[in-house]
């Protein structure tokens, strides 16, 4: 099992702009090849404080030019809010500036507040979001494409210049019935439980290996998952940190499936259903042992890739301070296990 580091971001302080965001980031990505993390992963959101990250791919290109090794996924391009006819030559770019590198992760969206506003009505984001799939892989790997659907209408097109290579593509997807599908058709699968509990994590694993199955003994398709991560020092640094993703889920449940109480892009914390004690009993905010364990645990489902998510708002310092502990405390147990396990 191997491990990627999620750019994500919670930006507690509106006064942060675009310049410190993008350098840590960028920073993040940089120490995660040090510290020997398979990947980083990119997220794209517009509009609120949290995961922000208008271009992916953009992004993507930044840092294959600061890195060497590390594989760069976004997680994930919004399909909807963009035109496949465009879409698939950018991604053909940045598969080339990203050195062959780049795995390009796609879903649907997932705050209404984000794809109303940008011209995209929510309840529309899944059948165009399933037609973009549709045309993005035809004029990747087609010459000549044209189309007659319900969203798109086109006159034969060829994406200049063509791709030279394959390029990976991996689904989000958390409901397990939509996981054991594409699956079923050799798809990479990103999934996350967020904050609930392992229960959700393991019916999600297991919806992807049925489907996974059903592909074929010749599918080599993997299923990475994120989850909030944060190796802590002791008990006080696992409550503060445990207290600050509490209060990133607040923000977030608010326009993930919540009201959308926005004001100037920050986003209204809501009480949540869930107590901070359940919260922190989901996520693997812990020290190390209670981390190798839960991990452990992770390794032994098959799960091919943790995407940490480890940003919830505390200062760079302590996440670059807490990359390099889990890289030298946690790191090599698990990748023994994966070995042993394999």
């Amino acid at each position: 099992m191997e491990f990627s580091h999620f750019l994500n971001s919670h930006l507690l302080e509106p006064s942060i702009g675009a310049t410190r965001l993008y350098r840590e980031m960028l920073e993040q990505a940089v120490h995660a090849e040090s510290c020997g993390y398979q990947g980083v992963s990119i997220p794209e959101h517009h509009l609120v404080n949290i995961l922000l990250m208008p271009s992916p791919l953009q992004f993507a290109v930044k840092v294959a030019a600061h890195t060497e090794r590390v594989e760069i996924a976004t997680s994930v391009c919004q399909l909807p809010l963009r035109d496949m006819r465009i879409f698939a030559g950018e991604v053909i770019q940045a598969q080339t500036l990203c050195n062959g590198r780049l795995v390009l992760g796609v879903g649907k969206g997932a705050f209404g507040y984000e794809t109303n506003r940008m011209g995209v009505a929510f309840d529309t984001t899944k059948p165009k979001f399933e037609e973009s799939l549709q045309v993005l892989e035809a004029r990747l790997s087609q010459k000549e494409v044209s189309w007659d659907g319900e969203q798109y209408h086109f006159e034969p097109l060829t994406v200049m210049p063509r791709p030279e290579h394959a390029i990976p593509i991996a689904l989000a997807i958390m409901a397990p019935a939509g996981i054991e599908a594409m699956a079923s058709k050799g798809y990479h699968i990103q999934t996350t439980p967020l904050g609930a509990n392992h229960d959700v994590l393991v019916e999600q694993v297991s919806a992807f290996f049925r489907g996974r199955a059903l592909a074929g003994t010749h599918c080599r398709s993997r299923l990475s998952l994120q989850r909030g991560l944060y190796l802590t020092k002791n008990d006080a640094d696992t409550q503060n940190k445990t207290a600050l993703a509490y209060r990133y889920y607040q923000s977030f449940d608010n326009v993930f499936g919540g009201p959308g109480i926005v004001k100037e892009g920050i986003i209204k914390p809501l009480p949540r259903t869930q107590s901070i004690e359940e919260l922190g009993a989901n996520v693997l905010i812990c020290g190390v042992q209670e981390m190798i364990d839960r991990l452990s645990e992770y390794a032994e489902l098959g799960i091919s890739e943790v995407i940490a998510s480890s940003n919830f708002g505390q200062d760079q310092s302590e996440t670059l301070e807490m990359m390099g502990r889990f890289s030298e405390e946690v790191l090599p147990h698990i990748r023994s296990l994966s070995r042993d396990v394999a």
